[in-house]
């Protein structure tokens, strides 16, 4: 336990830092909000539109693998730094390695079968789709489209 002591010293301190950082700067700024300020941002541009745009479904389904991906990361490296430890291998007299060894090879068969599942549903294919265009019926002549582009040249 006193080993974790550093640990705790060090997040407290992070803690510490980043909420006196911020409070500080809040003492420090000025106040004063006009138009322009309060305007929406949108990288150095006007915006244009709304801010309520349609997204493709896939993405999303390509961030959970993604995130699933990333777990098993996260499970894989704890299990390769007990594995690789030699004395506990030699204790168990070799058993211990087997038995992790089978245990990711089943971690890994279950992510892969997740993977071949999501590959043979085809939502890993980005196909573009066909949009369905609604008919609308204008009944302003084509030829004063024209005549309106030519004008604005």
């Amino acid at each position: 336990m006193v080993d974790y002591w550093g640990i705790l010293i060090f997040l407290v301190a992070a803690v510490a830092f980043v909420v006196g950082g911020l409070f500080i700067s809040f003492l420090l700024r000025p106040d004063r909000p006009n138009e322009e300020k309060l305007t929406t941002y949108e990288s150095g541009e006007d915006t244009v539109g709304s801010a309520w745009g349609n997204f493709n479904v896939r993405f999303y389904l390509v961030a959970l693998i993604f995130i699933m991906f990333e777990a098993e990361i996260i499970f894989l490296f704890p299990w390769a730094t007990v594995f690789a430890n030699k004395q506990l291998i030699l204790q168990t007299e070799g058993l211990w390695a087997w038995m992790a060894f089978i245990e990711m090879l089943v971690f890994m068969g279950l992510l892969a079968l997740g993977l071949a599942y999501v590959w043979k549903k085809g939502y890993l294919d980005w196909d573009k789709e066909e949009k369905a265009t609604d008919q609308f019926k204008n009944h302003i002549p084509e030829d004063l489209y024209q005549k309106l582009n030519q004008k604005y040249k």
